[in-house]
């Protein structure tokens, strides 16, 4: 395994996290008014700009890709502590509370990456950032489908592993954009 992955990994999550830090001093934990079905559309939208700014020869919103994988990161993040908790008609946690959320999911995508990526040999590396937003899509796609089941599945992983997968190849993307933009 590569000896910068786990530091590289690490890197973008702390960079993830403190976007979600400043905007949970702006807002509170807000996001926990939002259901999931909610939430699975948030991550569309994001996925889903990335996929057209990537398709288009111009954009007409200054952010780019790399601030949409940041936010694909911290909106599934927030999924897995919506799943975990449901949602609320009000805000219902301190931001102390929801970084202790985040930090526990946070951990949970990291050791779920180590594992794939020791079986998988790195493989993300050599794939192109656009996979990883077509991959997402389809996880997101997967979702929907599970939702529209009400969370019945009947031999393939729940709505919480294709979370896991999301935020993976969200951070794969920003650790890609975040090493060309150093270049």
């Amino acid at each position: 395994m590569n000896n910068n992955t786990e530091a590289e990994f690490d890197s973008a999550l702390t960079s993830c996290r403190s976007i979600f830090a400043a905007k949970l001093q702006d807002y509170g934990a807000s996001w926990r008014i939002m259901r999931p079905c909610s939430i699975t559309d948030q991550l569309y939208i994001k996925a889903k700009r990335i996929r057209s700014l990537g398709t288009k020869c111009s954009h007409r919103v200054e952010e780019g890709v790399l601030p949409e994988f940041m936010a694909i990161v911290n909106y599934g993040i927030i999924g897995l502590i919506q799943l975990e908790k449901g949602f609320a008609d009000d805000v219902d946690i301190t931001v102390e509370q929801a970084l202790s959320l985040y930090d526990k999911y946070a951990a949970k995508a990291r050791s779920l990456m180590l594992d794939k990526n020791h079986d998988y040999d790195e493989a993300w590396r050599m794939m192109r950032v656009c996979s990883y937003t077509d991959f997402i899509l389809t996880k997101i796609s997967r979702i929907k489908e599970i939702e529209n089941h009400n969370g019945a599945t009947s031999v393939s992983e729940g709505i919480d592993s294709n979370y896991m997968d999301i935020v993976n190849y969200a951070v794969f993307g920003t650790i890609k954009l975040q090493c060309e933009n150093n270049d």
